[in-house]
C-alpha cells in the first residue's frame, strides 16, 4: 500500500511502514515494524523551510537530493550520482538492511539500519570521542553521553552528503570497511535525515537550517576567562580579579566552581565563605568582569530543595533499588531536565539564588548526566527510558537555563556546558570537552575532537587549557604543555584557563561533610602561577587575542548565519584539495587564519600544509605563494605557526 502527499511517500511493506518526506533541503526517513509512524520531532523540532518536493510512486526528491525505492531498499542520489544506499543481501542470507527486534513488555524495539560501505570515503563529525580517529572511517562509536564523550550523531561524508541520525536512543554507529551500521537498543521509530550539496559548507548550512542556528557568541566575552578547581572563598576570587586588574590584563569572565554551595542541589552561595555576593558582583562589574557560577544537576537528599524536586516528580528515576544515580561527595539524584515542570522549577531556584545578585552566567557541569553506572536501562526520564531518550538530556539541560533567561530578558546569553546533542547551540551552549588529562597526547586528541565537533554542528567548543588533571605547576614539562595549549586556545571561540593543578591544596575545614570548606582545591592557575617566563609568553598572547577581537566577532557572526564552525576543518574552506581531508592537526579559524598548534614536547619547528593561494606569516608578514605544498616553519616556545590567507 502506498500513500502520497505533496511532500511525502509512505509505503507499507506488510512487515513494516516506511515514510520518505522532503524536509528542508533534505529528506527525512522514518520506519517502524508495526503500527503508525509516531510524530516525535527530536532534533527536527523546528518548522522546516519550504521544500520544492517531487513525489512519485517510488521516490521523493527535493533540493538536489533524491531517495528512491529499489524493492524495499533505499538509495540516495544527487542527480545521477549515487551517494549511498542501503546494504544489499543475497536472498539466501534471509537478512534485510533494516531489521527490528521487539522488546518484551515494551512498545519500543531494537533497530539496526545497514548501508553499503565505500572505499576511499572519509567521514567526519559525530561529536567527540577520545578513542576515535579524525577520519571516522573504520571506527565504532558508542552513541551515549559520558564525561569527555559527546554524542552528536551527524556526519559529513567526502562523497557529498550529510547524515543525521535523528534519534536520542543509546546505541552505536559502525563505519567499517564492509558496512556502515546504525543500531539502537530501544526506540519507537527509525528516524534519520539526509542532505546533499556541492560543498561541505553548503551541507552544514542545510543541516543548521533544520536543527537551528547557534545563539550569538557575545562580543563582551571574547577575551580571557579565568577559572580553576576551585576558588574557595569570595575574598580569594576577588583577590585574583584585582591582581589581573592591577597588572592591566583584561578579564572578561571569572568562574566560581562547584561546592560554593552547602549541599548539592542547594544552588546558592554558602554564606560562610561567600558572605556578600551582591558586593562581589558589583566590584567585578566595575572591573569589566562577568561572573559565572557552577551548577550541577545533582540533588542531595539533604538539600533544602530536595523535597520540592521529589514531590513534583522532578528527579530522574531508577527502575530498581535505591533512588540515587551518582555517588560523588554525597549520594545524589539528577533532576529531570526532560520534564518541563522540572526545568521551570530548577530555573526558578537559579533566578532566586543567583539572579537577584546579578549573576547571569552558569557553568552546567555534569550535564551528560554522569551516571555512576552506565546501565541506561536502569534510569527513567519524564519522556521515557534513558535507553530510548538519554542522549538528549544535555540539550534539555541547556534549554532550562536559556529559556528562563530569554523570558527574563537576559542579554548576551552564554552558558558553559560539559555535553551536548543536536540543537544544543540554539540554547546558548558553549561546550567544553570535559575532564581530560594534561598531556601532549591528549592535546592531539582534543584538536581532532574539536574539528569533528564543529562538523557535527557545535560551533562554540573549547577544552581546558593545559588539560584538566595531572599538571603540576612547578613541572617544566607541564609548563611547556600549558604554553602550547594556551597558544592554541587563543584561536578557540573562548580563551579559558581551567584545570585541577597539583599539588592539591586540600580543604579549608576539617571534620565537616558539607559546605564550601568541605571540598578540596588545586594549586593556583593564574597566568602568573607558572613563573616569569611563562607569564611573559601568556600575557603577550592575551594581547594578541585582544587585537583579534573584531575579527573573532565577525567569524562568530558568520558561524551563527551559516552553520560553519569557528574552528574549521581544512576541507570546509578548501573542499577541492584532496590533501586537506586527512589533515587533523591544523585548521582554519574563521575564513582567513590558518592555525597549526604545536603538539609535540620539545618541538621548535613544525610542518604546515598551505593550500593553493597566497599566505602571510602572522609573525614577520612574509608572504608565500603556494600551489598546495608543505613548508617547515620555526616554532619557538613563544610562537605557534599562524598564517593569514590573502584574498584578491
Amino acid at each position: 500500500m502506498t500513500e502520497k502527499t505533496a511532500t511525502s511517500l509512505t509505503v507499507n511493506f506488510g512487515h513494516e511502514t516506511v515514510r520518505l518526506e522532503a524536509w528542508g533541503r533534505g529528506i527525512r526517513v522514518r520506519a517502524v515494524p508495526m503500527g503508525e509512524i509516531p510524530e516525535i520531532p527530536w532534533a527536527l523540532d523546528l518548522t522546516p523551510p519550504a521544500s520544492d518536493a517531487e513525489v512519485t510512486d517510488r521516490s521523493v526528491s527535493c533540493a538536489g537530493i533524491r531517495c528512491e525505492l529499489a524493492g524495499d531498499r533505499l538509495r540516495f542520489f544527487a542527480g545521477d550520482c549515487l551517494l549511498f544506499e542501503e546494504q544489499s543481501y543475497p536472498w539466501a542470507l534471509h537478512e534485510r538492511a533494516r531489521s527490528y527486534k521487539t522488546r518484551e513488555g515494551s512498545p519500543s524495539f531494537a533497530a539496526t539500519v545497514r548501508f553499503e560501505a565505500y572505499d576511499g570515503e572519509a567521514i567526519h563529525g559525530m561529536g567527540q570521542y577520545r578513542n576515535a580517529r579524525y577520519d571516522l572511517k573504520g571506527c565504532t562509536l558508542e552513541m551515549a553521553q559520558r564525561n569527555s564523550q559527546i554524542t552528536v550523531p551527524f556526519l559529513l561524508s567526502s562523497r557529498g552528503y550529510g547524515f543525521l541520525w535523528n534519534n536520542p536512543a543509546i546505541g552505536r554507529a559502525v563505519f567499517a570497511e564492509n558496512v556502515t551500521e546504525w543500531h539502537v537498543d530501544a526506540t519507537r521509530c527509525v528516524d534519520y535525515w539526509v542532505t546533499a550539496a556541492p560543498t561541505p559548507a553548503e551541507i552544514l548550512s542545510n543541516y543548521d537550517d533544520v536543527t537551528g542556528h547557534a545563539s550569538p557568541l557575545p562580543e563582551s566575552l571574547l577575551g580571557l576567562w579565568q577559572c580553576k578547581l576551585r576558588y574557595r572563598t569570595q575574598e580569594e576570587l576577588l583577590s585574583v580579579a584585582r591582581e589581573y586588574h592591577r597588572r592591566g590584563i583584561q578579564l572578561d569572565c571569572i568562574v566560581i566552581d562547584f561546592f560554593h554551595w552547602d549541599y548539592q542541589g542547594d544552588w546558592s552561595f554558602d554564606p560562610e565563605y561567600w558572605p556578600d555576593p551582591a558586593a562581589m558582583v558589583r566590584e567585578l562589574k566595575e572591573m569589566g568582569i562577568r561572573l559565572m557560577v557552577s551548577v550541577w544537576p545533582t540533588v542531595d537528599p539533604r538539600s533544602k530543595n530536595y523535597p520540592g524536586f521529589a514531590s513534583g516528580g522532578y528527579l530522574v528515576r531508577t527502575e530498581r533499588g535505591l533512588p540515587y544515580q551518582m555517588n560523588f561527595l554525597g549520594q545524589t539524584s539528577f533532576y529531570d531536565a526532560t520534564n518541563p515542570g522540572a526545568r521551570e522549577f530548577a530555573y526558578g531556584i537559579l533566578k532566586e539564588n543567583y539572579g537577584k545578585y546579578g549573576v547571569d552566567m552558569f557553568w552546567l557541569d555534569e550535564a551528560e548526566p554522569e551516571y555512576a553506572v552506565n546501565d541506561y536501562e536502569h534510569y527513567r526520564h519524564f519522556i521515557g527510558s534513558s535507553l530510548e531518550t538519554g542522549n538528549i538530556y544535555p540539550r534539555m539541560h541547556s534549554m532550562m537555563v536559556y529559556d528562563g533567561q530569554k523570558k527574563d530578558g537576559v542579554p548576551d546569553i552564554l552558558n558553559l556546558v560539559r555535553c551536548a546533542w543536536v540543537g544544543s547551540p540554539r540554547y546558548g551552549a558553549l561546550v567544553w570537552s570535559g575532564d581530560i588529562e594534561s598531556s601532549f597526547r591528549e592535546m592531539k586528541v582534543q584538536l581532532a575532537n574539536g574539528l569533528n565537533m564543529g562538523v557535527a554542528g557545535i560551533p562554540w567548543w573549547i577544552s581546558d587549557t593545559g588539560g584538566f588533571y595531572g599538571g603540576n605547576i612547578e613541572d617544566p614539562a607541564f609548563r611547556e604543555l600549558l604554553v602550547r595549549w594556551f597558544e592554541w586556545a587563543v584561536f578557540m571561540p573562548v580563551l579559558r584557563m581551567h584545570g585541577d593543578r597539583a599539588p592539591n591544596l586540600g580543604s579549608l575545614a576539617q571534620g565537616v561533610d558539607h559546605g564550601g570548606g568541605f571540598c578540596s582545591s588545586g594549586s593556583p592557575n593564574e597566568l602568573w602561577s607558572y613563573g616569569d617566563e611563562v607569564y611573559e609568553i601568556l600575557s603577550r598572547w592575551v594581547g594578541i587575542r585582544e587585537e583579534l577581537k573584531p575579527y573573532i566577532a565577525e567569524a562568530a557572526a558568520e558561524s551563527v548565519k551559516t552553520g560553519l564552525p569557528m574552528m574549521r576543518a581544512m576541507f570546509l574552506e578548501f573542499p577541492s584539495d584532496p590533501a586537506v581531508w586527512a589533515l587533523w592537526d591544523q585548521y582554519m579559524f574563521g575564513p582567513d587564519y590558518l592555525i597549526a598548534p604545536v603538539t609535540e614536547a620539545g618541538a621548535r619547528e613544525r610542518k604546515v600544509y598551505l593550500p593553493a593561494g597566497i599566505w602571510e606569516s602572522f609573525w614577520d608578514r612574509t608572504r608565500l605563494e603556494s600551489s598546495g605544498e608543505w613548508v617547515t616553519v620555526p616554532a619557538p616556545l613563544d610562537r605557534m605557526p599562524v598564517f593569514r590567507r590573502i584574498r584578491g
